[in-house]
């Protein structure tokens, strides 16, 4: 962790077709995030950013002619179903417990598409998911889970392709300093930005409603540090917060950015001050998830750990569907039995951490691994 930086390696060879995620963005939030990074994109990727320029201009089209056909429909929408937000840390098992949440028919959630197409997917999905799968890899790159265009994903890169506030956006360019840092809790945005933030939030939920006509279960880590604006916005809203191991968290949160940068972003990354910018916002995610629980009563709020979760699925989410008083846990467990049927023999990464590092992350967060039951 006091290491220097390595020199910037070469760029990953990857398939030409293979799509960044920034070609989901309306035409005004890309030229935004181009402008404030002052245009760094590596020259080798100049190609992507003539892409991405011509997609934006495409999905700001789109966007309008969606707006012209569905958009009284969905400014009509009223989310009168609380939300169901699932929290944790980044590689604390967030997807898999969406992933089983949502085997329950009576749950709509937003897809991979909706997230990374947002301005236009009611448009367009049916059409595009359709006969374009093969833009889309099988399995995700930082782990080999299962990857899709119908599979849930994180309403935050929705939010990346609005042109809102995102630490997202660190991805695109991170060789630049970490971008928008304040929207990680929404605590430090300025009145102007929380108010965008949470037009563009609610009127994307709007949209996913519209489309499923079910109760949304959403899946975002940077949601576990926002629980004080999440439930402002959402008064009747109940939150799962997923935690595990964080001795096994810290190498595979390292390797999920380092993939991302190299997948998505535009520059060829360094890394540098990768290790350091993990441990400090571990800190502040659990600080802000503590003050957080404070403003939840008991049958509101619900943790579990993910070693547990994976020992006993049914039984797991069994004690969940109890705690929350949902109703129909036995018609929802064959799909979930089901589901556990086709991931088996899937099995996690393996990492292996450095005398330093283990000292670094028992001293630095060695709170939440005693508040845990984990081992210092």
């Amino acid at each position: 962790m006091s290491q220097a930086p390595a020199p910037p390696p070469p760029l990953a060879k990857k398939p030409d077709w293979m799509p960044r995620m920034w070609e989901g963005c309306e035409f005004f939030a890309w030229l935004k995030l181009l402008f404030r990074n002052r245009f760094a994109v590596h020259p080798r990727l100049w190609y992507i950013a003539v892409i991405i320029t011509v997609m934006s201009f495409t999905n700001t089209l789109l966007r309008l002619l969606q707006d012209a056909i569905y958009g009284r429909a969905v400014r009509k929408v009223k989310i009168s179903q609380p939300p169901i937000f699932l929290l944790g840390h980044w590689r604390t098992g967030t997807t898999l417990l969406h992933e089983m949440m949502i085997c329950d028919e009576r749950f709509g959630y937003p897809t991979t598409f909706e997230c990374l197409e947002p301005n236009h997917f009611l448009l367009t999905e049916g059409f595009f998911t359709r006969w374009f799968q093969f833009l889309m890899p099988a399995s995700r790159p930082m782990d080999n889970m299962r990857a899709g265009w119908d599979r849930p994903q994180e309403d935050e890169f929705a939010m990346c392709m609005f042109g809102v506030g995102s630490p997202y956006l660190t991805i695109a360019f991170p060789n630049r300093p970490p971008q928008d840092q304040e929207f990680l809790d929404l605590e430090g945005v300025s009145a102007t930005g929380l108010r965008r933030w949470k037009r563009a939030f609610k009127h994307f939920l709007r949209k996913i409603t519209y489309k499923t006509g079910k109760r949304l279960v959403l899946k975002s880590p940077p949601h576990t540090a926002r629980i004080k604006t999440l439930k402002d916005m959402f008064p009747e809203a109940i939150f799962i917060h997923i935690v595990r191991d964080p001795y096994v968290v810290f190498p595979s949160t390292v390797n999920l950015w380092r993939t991302l940068y190299k997948t998505h972003g535009l520059q060829a990354p360094t890394y540098a001050g990768l290790e350091e910018q993990v441990l400090q916002t571990f800190v502040r995610l659990y600080d802000k998830l503590e003050e957080g629980k404070k403003l939840l009563g008991p049958e509101r709020f619900y943790e579990l750990r993910y070693e547990d979760l994976i020992k006993d699925p049914p039984g797991e989410m069994k004690k969940i569907y109890h705690h929350f008083h949902l109703a129909g846990f036995e018609a929802y467990l064959p799909r979930l039995q089901e589901y556990l049927a086709s991931v088996k023999g899937y099995e996690t990464n393996k990492y292996q951490l450095s005398d330093e590092q283990r000292a670094q992350i028992a001293s630095r967060w060695g709170d939440v691994i005693r508040r845990y039951g984990y081992t210092v």
